[in-house]
């Protein structure tokens, strides 16, 4: 338990300060902006309580929004895929359900099972964040052609890091 809950703090660390200091400054044409800190969500443990995700979203996410002077934008978007994370994941299970002690990864669950996942979570995430952001209809095909082409790099550098970063 201690070993798991050392990890998870670490790795909230490792996501927010990647993202900080690294891909908050990657902005091709204004339209990509890749949200690599949202995995922290996505690796969470099965075993997880469900009252404490949007609790941990919201850590997550106001942490990011102090580093970018976003006041509550991130807080929002990752409160939200905290909250449906259970629904998503009840609904793309597996017909036997989730082994116990497994984590939401390539590893256990095969490639066409967590890229599902993480488009259905980044795709949610990105489509708040990006129309909360913007906060108006006037650039709603604008704003929507950002959120889509973030979305497919943030799930590419997701699925990329279930092969060289966290392959177990």
């Amino acid at each position: 338990m201690i070993k798991l809950l050392s990890r998870n703090v670490g790795r909230f660390l490792i996501l927010v300060l990647i993202q900080v200091f690294i891909l908050n400054n990657i902005q091709i044409s204004g339209y990509i902006n890749p949200y690599f800190y949202i995995l922290f969500i996505l690796l969470l443990p099965f075993e997880t309580p469900n009252w404490s995700l949007p609790i941990v979203g919201f850590l997550l996410g106001l942490t990011v929004d102090l580093f970018t002077h976003t006041p509550g934008i991130h807080a929002s978007a990752t409160v939200l895929i905290a909250y449906l994370r259970p629904f998503i994941l009840k609904m793309i299970s597996p017909r036997d359900g989730y082994e116990p002690g497994t984590f939401p990864r390539i590893f256990y669950y095969g490639f066409e099972w967590f890229l599902k996942y993480t488009v259905i979570m980044v795709t949610i995430h990105h489509f708040f964040l990006f129309f909360i952001e913007v906060f108006r209809f006037a650039d709603f095909f604008t704003t929507l052609l950002r959120a889509l082409i973030s979305s497919i790099f943030s799930v590419l550098l997701i699925v990329l890091s279930q092969y060289f970063i966290f392959r177990r």
